[in-house]
């Protein structure tokens, strides 16, 4: 088994005071439009679970069977999401589902409470419970069961031998172009397809290059890469690193994250992909070093509000005194 610690590097250190508190070690690649290696960090052959920094590429077979083919491009970001389960995504979900004809109970992804603050209080003011219409990823499943309904397949949508999943697998290793070495089982009970970072950053910078009008593939991927970009309120929602970086960026960059800190970017106009892993699977390093990377190709102003702020902090305590900063060392 690859050790994800193996020939990590230092990527964050975290600064109290004057001394660094914590160092977050990890791996990460920018890769141009073939999918070539350009620059990296630690080391790139190292074997992942990209988790939901992935969907998009899971989304490829929604639109490739023609499936998805008349959902707009709102829906087509809501397929990529990892969101808060705040109202708009939870009505996004149900929505979906009845013009399927189908109901909540039709999901495979699990009861999640929301991590929408508003959300949340109205159901505990309600004295409810959250339901499968809040899982962060109830979008992907909303794809998942039209796909399967166009393939004419059973209900049981996430098991690895499904018709579903047997189309993302094939997606997965055909963008990757690496044969997955196995997988495991995410959080919404869905297959993960492992993979070299360095092999999912090459997918990230082939959906960068793809354009409207280069073949099924190339649609496919285009059409996911804007509608996450335009759409970040769906894709991820309020006070999260991924909506605000793709708001910083308007709309030119679709960002995903992933759990255990995962993070890839998309960067259609400079032709580049970039994908991290941080080792201890902190998600205040990978917000950091993804918006440290995005400044490092010319995607993202080192200066804008965002980028201070994931990259540097500054870090405040309950009484919003300053303790301290973060600082990415990209070298």
């Amino acid at each position: 088994m690859d050790g994800i610690s193996g020939d990590a590097v230092d990527l964050v250190q975290v600064i109290r005071g004057d001394r660094v508190e914590s160092v977050h070690r990890g791996h990460a690649v920018i890769c141009d439009g073939s999918g070539a290696v350009i620059e990296s960090w630690g080391a790139p052959g190292v074997v992942i679970y990209p988790r939901s920094s992935a969907k998009m590429i899971q989304a490829l077979p929604l639109l490739e069977s023609g499936a998805g083919r008349d959902l707009d491009d709102r829906q087509l970001a809501f397929a990529c999401a990892s969101h808060n389960g705040a109202t708009i995504h939870r009505e996004a979900a149900a929505g979906w589902l009845d013009a399927m004809g189908l109901s909540e109970s039709d999901l495979r992804c699990g009861s999640q409470w929301p991590d929408d603050r508003p959300e949340r209080d109205r159901l505990i003011r309600a004295g409810d419970t959250p339901c499968q219409l809040h899982n962060n990823c109830s979008g992907k499943h909303c794809g998942f069961l039209m796909l399967g309904r166009h393939l004419g397949a059973g209900p049981g949508y996430v098991d690895a031998a499904h018709p579903v999943q047997t189309a993302v697998r094939a997606a997965f290793e055909e963008v990757t172009e690496l044969d997955s070495p196995g997988y495991g089982i995410d959080g919404c009970s869905a297959p993960n397809f492992a993979t070299r970072l360095s092999a999912f950053g090459g997918a990230m910078g082939r959906f960068a290059a793809a354009r409207a009008g280069g073949g099924t593939r190339a649609d496919a991927m285009a059409r996911l890469v804007t509608a996450m970009a335009t759409h970040p309120e769906m894709v991820a929602g309020e006070t999260r690193a991924c909506t605000d970086l793709m708001r910083a960026m308007e709309g030119r960059v679709a960002v995903k994250t992933g759990a255990e800190a995962v993070y890839v970017a998309i960067v259609p106009e400079l032709d580049r992909g970039i994908a991290l892993k941080i080792a201890d699977g902190g998600t205040r390093a990978a917000e950091a070093v993804i918006a440290a990377l995005l400044v490092r190709v010319g995607a993202l102003a080192a200066d804008h509000p965002v980028a201070r702020r994931l990259t540097h902090g500054p870090i405040t305590n309950r009484r919003e005194i300053v303790t301290g900063r973060y600082d990415v060392t990209l070298g």
